[in-house]
């Protein structure tokens, strides 16, 4: 999720701290200078797109576009950033601030366009452009937020901004500026400054040698089986996809089970061999720390310590600090007083789970004849199955045929949009796309006018990152007059032949991914600053969160939910078993996120004296996680550190930023039941109160005024079952 304008920088350079370069009068290190015009001709990235809404020439975008439109466009702000600074009328409001929001627009679409391509369908080239130029765009960061002349008009409006006459999105606009410059060390020494640039200039390199290693090792970490009788109980279709990806590998004749970037895995849930659960667990767990050239132990251990210096010379006692500073938990103790709170209770609900596991497992080895044994990580997710189908005569692989997924995008996730907001979706086949798999939509608001365009990115690939997300090519901003172009991207096996059956878990995704897309499209502020998902990291999962709980809502399930073949809707007892699921293993989900997010903490929360090198890095991991209390074999951490691609990005210090979230969303939750559930009124007051606003209040004052109170924790501890942990 991107800003727009200077402040794409700033969100880089101070959620992710890459930022460095050395001065404004020349290029920046890690680029090849000014591209000559011969490099720049035809590229289209030097005018906005003439395609509706500034959409993005695919067709004409070319990889040998980028590396000439980065360097034309750091050039072009540097110049405009040193017009700015060099401005000999005393600064205002229009020639310091809406200039800034106004410099770099040849860089912001080039930008958007190239991360957003090496997210989802990198190559070779793109790897090589990206390993290039992360220095030089760190190091332009630099040369932009150190720059002591554009500081000092900065502060000047900031010293002065209540005497300006400026409304309320504009002042706020001034008060973030001056922040954001001091944090990024604009008050340094020029000494400081250049030791601050070495480090944001390494730090940008070791982010992206990190995020390619991740996903060169998931792709060599795939498991091999000989047989397809290792991979029993999967359905022909999944044996099938298994069979293709062996003959991509060159391995005709056998069956490769690709990895997603998590601890657990799918396949976990229904492979009847054990040995093969136990494989594909520990191909998992061992990823980034198996010595291999993806090895990144090395990595996370130079990036802790860069970012523990880079705090203390910033005055923070630990890299946390300073993260969650700007966040809406301000500080490391209140992330941890919550967490503290859930941990006890998690780990609790999860051994009550593994007994009742353990049970059907001595069960079923006693009526077999065969010996017992414990129950391990790769047995949770089966036996989980197992477990819920006995107790509730519910087994997930009952849902699936009713989950095709064009049928949940347009009648599910589309038809709920309409029936709160108003929107209307119509898919259009004229525009060019960056990948065949991808489907593209415009949006229209209640009145009939244009409101952005939606581009679906449904499937897992090698060359796209694993997770899902929402991103933006074109934000919206009156300044600028642009309108929203973005993207939800999810990791769904696709299937050989066939329809695209998901599980429930995908079909929730799409429902929390497509939450964020609305907090884009929905966005109305004047200045690119705080467009779209411009908000505290904490925050920012809570309107995707929301948009979960429209996926089991009557009226929505009963539009969407069909049989792929008859056409049939889902049977009502069917929902009824789901929904009765609902808290069910909640304890084991709790857990192993906690694990996750508390690790983060610890890693961030410690001076960089107390960090170890390469070969104390999964020792550390380990004492942590015990120390913490979360340390409990049966539920790994969603994330290992040598695969944590959250923590090594935007989310350092603030993964826990999901379940702080998820409060606000089970109070908001609460409030959209009281009042009547999936109706206009109630989305129109949300996106009124909070969509449409971005960053341009303080997010817990846009809950207020949603809501009408403070957020409280106890409807989260009831939605995941954990009001009940200690009976």
């Amino acid at each position: 999720m991107k800003k727009t304008g200077l402040s794409l920088a700033l969100a880089a350079a101070l959620g992710l701290g890459i930022t460095a370069c050395t001065s404004t009068e020349g290029p920046a290190p890690g680029s090849t200078g000014t591209a000559s015009a011969e490099a720049l001709q035809g590229n289209p990235f030097l005018a906005a797109s003439d395609l509706p809404l500034q959409y993005p020439r695919f067709d004409q975008i070319k990889d040998e576009h980028f590396g000439p439109a980065f360097d034309f466009g750091m050039a072009e702000q540097l110049e405009e950033i040193e017009a700015i600074a060099s401005n000999g009328e005393p600064p205002t409001f229009e020639n310091t601030i809406v200039a800034l929001e106004n410099s770099g627009q040849v860089l912001d679409r080039a930008r958007a366009v190239f991360f957003n391509l090496v997210g989802t369908d990198t190559n070779d080239a793109r790897k090589a452009i990206q390993a290039e130029y992360s220095p030089g765009f760190a190091a332009h960061r630099d040369a932009i937020m150190l720059n002591g002349a554009l500081f000092a008009r900065i502060k000047a409006l900031y010293e002065q901004r209540e005497g300006l006459g400026l409304d309320a999105e504009a002042l706020r606009l001034v008060e973030r500026y001056y922040t954001d410059f001091v944090r990024a060390g604009a008050n340094l020494s020029d000494a400081d400054k250049a030791r601050l640039k070495e480090m944001n200039a390494e730090l940008a390199k070791l982010g992206t040698q990190f995020d390619q290693n991740v996903l060169n090792e998931v792709n060599a970490s795939a498991v091999v089986f000989d047989s397809a009788d290792e991979l029993a109980g999967s359905t022909g279709a999944q044996i099938a996809a298994a069979a293709e990806e062996a003959k991509k590998r060159g391995l005709e004749g056998k069956y490769v089970v690709t990895l997603l970037n998590t601890t657990g895995q799918p396949p976990l849930s229904y492979l009847e061999n054990r040995e093969s659960r136990r494989r594909i667990h520990e191909a998992s767990v061992n990823r980034g720390a198996r010595g291999n050239e993806f090895d990144n132990t090395a990595i996370v251990a130079r990036v802790m310590k860069l970012r523990a210096e880079r705090a203390a010379l910033l005055g923070y006692p630990n890299h946390a600090a300073f993260a969650l500073e700007q966040a809406t938990a301000k500080t490391p103790q209140a992330v941890n007083e919550m967490l503290g709170k859930l941990a006890p209770a998690a780990v609790a609900n999860a051994r009550r789970e593994a007994a009742e596991l353990q049970k059907m497992i001595d069960r079923e080895q006693a009526a077999k004849g065969e010996p017992g044994f414990r129950l391990e990580a790769w047995d949770w997710a089966y036996y989980t199955e197992k477990v819920r189908k006995a107790t509730y005569d519910f087994d997930e692989s009952q849902l699936k045929p009713y989950f095709e997924m064009k049928s949940v995008l347009e009648n599910g996730v589309f038809f709920a949009a309409n029936q709160l907001y108003g929107i209307s979706f119509k898919e259009r086949t004229d525009l060019p796309k960056y990948h065949p798999d991808t489907w593209v939509y415009d949006v229209f608001d209640a009145d009939g006018s244009q409101l952005a365009i939606f581009i679906f990115d449904p499937y897992a690939r090698a060359s796209k990152r694993g997770g899902a997300w929402m991103n933006s090519y074109v934000g919206q901003s009156k300044l600028r007059g642009t309108r929203p172009v973005v993207a939800n991207h999810l990791n769904i096996p696709k299937p050989a032949s066939g329809p695209t059956l998901l599980t429930w878990d995908e079909v929730t995704t799409m429902f929390h991914e497509f939450g964020h897309a609305l907090h884009g499209m929905f966005s109305d502020v004047t200045y690119p600053y705080f467009g779209g998902t411009a908000v505290p990291r904490d925050f920012v999962e809570f309107p995707s969160q929301v948009n979960e709980m429209w996926a089991d809502w009557p009226s929505v399930l009963a539009n969407y939910a069909r049989h792929h073949e008859t056409g049939e809707p889902m049977p009502r007892e069917l929902l009824e078993k789901v929904q009765a699921t609902a808290t069910f293993n909640q304890g084991f989900a709790t857990t192993e996120y906690l694990g996750a997010a508390m690790l983060d903490q610890r890693w961030h929360q410690v001076g960089a004296d107390q960090l170890p090198e390469a070969d104390g890095v999964m020792k550390f991991e380990a004492d942590a996680l015990a120390a913490d209390g979360i340390a409990y074999a049966p539920v790994p951490p969603r994330y290992r550190t040598p695969y944590f691609s959250h923590i090594m990005g935007g989310y350092s210090a603030g993964y826990y930023a999901y379940i702080w979230s998820e409060v606000l969303d089970a109070n908001t939750q609460e409030w959209m039941r009281q009042h009547g559930g999936l109706k206009r009124e109630n989305g129109d007051h949300f996106r009124a109160t909070l969509l449409s606003r971005g960053g341009t209040r303080d997010a817990l004052d846009l809950f207020a005024d949603f809501a009408g109170h403070e957020p409280r924790i106890e409807p989260l501890l009831k939605k995941r079952g954990l009001d009940q942990a200690g009976r």
